[in-house]
């Protein structure tokens, strides 16, 4: 049963003790391949920017283009273009021979330089006395192929303006795909426009994507090479620890999820030809998280007693000497 309001609804409880201490609120969509709402809660023509979680849809023209094939770019090249990487090494080093391939730096890139989340390279960056470069960005991958795909149209090398071919390349492609057109654009954290759209025209998308492997377009089979290459590598997605990277080895493949930022999260479920978008409405990750594993539990793609699961629904809170002192979980009326 939807719970259909103007306003966020409770999704993510924090409990410390018998008390609740803090409550998430937040929209949500579940869509079929059709473009019917199966479920909704809170406002379902809610508009968001999807942030990173829509990075597949991105990725499209550098597929249908062909210029993903004229590279020769393969499933971790693809992977990447959809990740939101935490800059360890093993996202690093691939960056870097993506760019030496195509005869180009770290300079060509235009996302800025990160401090990397992954806390080996973190370190091994400060013993080094190196400051972060633009490969460690976590959207380096994301930008990997926006110049693969700026050098396959010979255009020039400012391709995070939003007139460039490569930009309006993925507005076309996110208009199709949402079925929607975009009300305008945010610059995102990695400078690149970020389109936005409904949250019921984004799970539409995924929706979509789940489904491609029904069609035979060049479009679709784009989709279904990305879905696959995610699926396949979700080390590259995310990183170890994370959200993205620890569920989808738990689904074993039988789902895709995205994150974004300010606490978006993306799902694509081929076998059920599902898509789900999810936003929370104050922006908080832990939330996101919690409740985006929630669903997918009651989907029946993720066991709700797989480890990775209980780090981030019912995930116990602790304190610094190690005791369990709270609990962050679903709202009781979520689900």
């Amino acid at each position: 049963m939807s719970v259909s309001t103007s306003q966020p609804v409770p999704m993510v409880e924090v409990w410390r003790g018998d008390f609740l201490e803090s409550m998430h609120l937040g929209h949500a969509v579940i869509c079929n391949d059709s473009g019917q709402i199966l479920r909704s809660w809170g406002d379902p023509n809610a508009v968001i920017y999807p942030r990173s979680s829509a990075k597949m849809i991105q990725a499209l023209p550098l597929l249908t283009s062909g210029a993903a094939a004229k590279f020769g770019l393969n499933s971790e090249h693809l992977a990447l273009a959809c990740a939101s990487h935490s800059g360890a090494a093993i996202h690093t080093h691939r960056v870097k021979a993506w760019l030496d391939h195509l005869g180009l730096g770290e300079s060509d890139f235009r996302c800025g330089p990160q401090d990397p989340s992954d806390v080996t390279e973190h370190e091994r960056l400060i013993r080094a006395h190196e400051k972060p470069c633009q490969i460690h960005n976590n959207c380096s991958g994301k930008h990997s192929g926006f110049l693969t795909l700026a050098q396959h149209m010979g255009a020039g090398p400012e391709y995070i303006d939003i007139g460039h071919p490569v930009q309006q390349a993925c507005l076309s492609a996110f208009e199709e795909v949402t079925g929607e057109e975009s009300p305008g654009y945010g610059i995102d954290g990695c400078s690149a426009p970020n389109f936005a759209t409904s949250l019921a025209g984004f799970a539409k998308a995924m929706a979509w994507f789940a489904s491609a492997s029904d069609r035979s377009d060049r479009q679709s089979d784009a989709a279904v090479n990305l879905v696959s290459s995610m699926a396949k590598h979700p080390d590259l997605v995310a990183g170890e620890g994370r959200a993205c990277t620890e569920l989808m080895r738990a689904m074993n493949g039988r789902a895709v999820i995205k994150t974004g930022a300010e606490a978006v999260f993306a799902a694509i479920i081929p076998e059920k030809r599902i898509g789900i978008a999810l936003k929370i409405a104050d922006g908080a990750t832990r939330a996101s998280e919690c409740a985006i594993a929630t669903i997918l539990v009651s989907l029946g793609v993720l066991d709700a007693q797989h480890p990775a699961t209980r780090k981030f629904m019912n995930a116990p809170i602790y304190s610094r000497l190690g005791l369990e002192c709270g609990i962050i979980r679903p709202a009781a009326d979520f689900l």
